[in-house]
C-alpha cells in the first residue's frame, strides 16, 4: 500500500496566530473574524471579535480555505482571472473561492500546513492583520 505523511498546524500555534491577528485588528480599529484552517482547509481555530458582522464569519473561513487548498494568497487569484473571461466568469462562481486579499497559506518546510483568513476591514486591512498573525508564528508571507 502506498501512503504519505501530512503536516498540519497545531491548535496551540493556531491560537498564537489568532491572538496576534486580533491584537493587530484592534490597532487598525476593525472588528474582524479570524480563521485558521489546517492543510486541507478545514477550520482549526476561529475568533469573531466583538462587533464583527455575521458576514465576516464565512468570508474569513473561505479565505483560509482558498489559501490552504490552493497554496497561495487569495489576492494572487485576481491576477490569474482578471484578463481571462472564461475564468473570470466561471471560477469566481466556485463555492468558497475568494479572489481578494486577506487569506494566506501557512507554510512550514516548503509545505502548506494551514492557512489564515481575515475579514472585517478593507481587504488591504485584512491582509495587514493576516501578516501579523503569520509573523507571530514565524511563517513566511507568500
Amino acid at each position: 500500500m502506498a501512503s504519505f505523511e501530512k503536516s498540519s498546524i497545531t491548535a496551540d500555534t493556531a491560537q498564537i496566530a489568532i491572538a496576534a491577528a486580533a491584537a493587530k485588528a484592534k490597532q487598525t480599529g476593525h472588528n474582524m473574524s479570524i480563521a485558521i484552517s489546517d492543510e486541507a482547509g478545514i477550520l482549526k481555530a476561529f475568533l469573531r471579535m466583538d462587533g464583527a458582522s455575521e458576514m465576516t464569519l464565512r468570508i474569513a473561513q473561505d479565505k483560509a480555505y482558498t489559501s490552504a487548498c490552493m497554496g497561495r494568497p487569495t489576492h494572487a487569484f485576481w491576477d490569474v482571472v482578471k484578463n481571462d473571461p472564461p475564468l473570470l466568469h466561471g471560477i469566481v462562481n466556485y463555492p468558497r473561492l475568494i479572489v481578494f486579499g486577506g487569506g494566506y497559506p501557512i507554510i512550514e518546510g516548503g509545505k502548506v500546513v494551514g492557512a489564515i483568513g481575515i475579514s472585517g476591514g478593507h481587504y488591504s486591512d485584512d491582509m495587514e492583520v493576516a501578516r501579523a498573525g503569520l509573523a507571530a508564528i514565524g511563517a513566511p508571507v507568500g
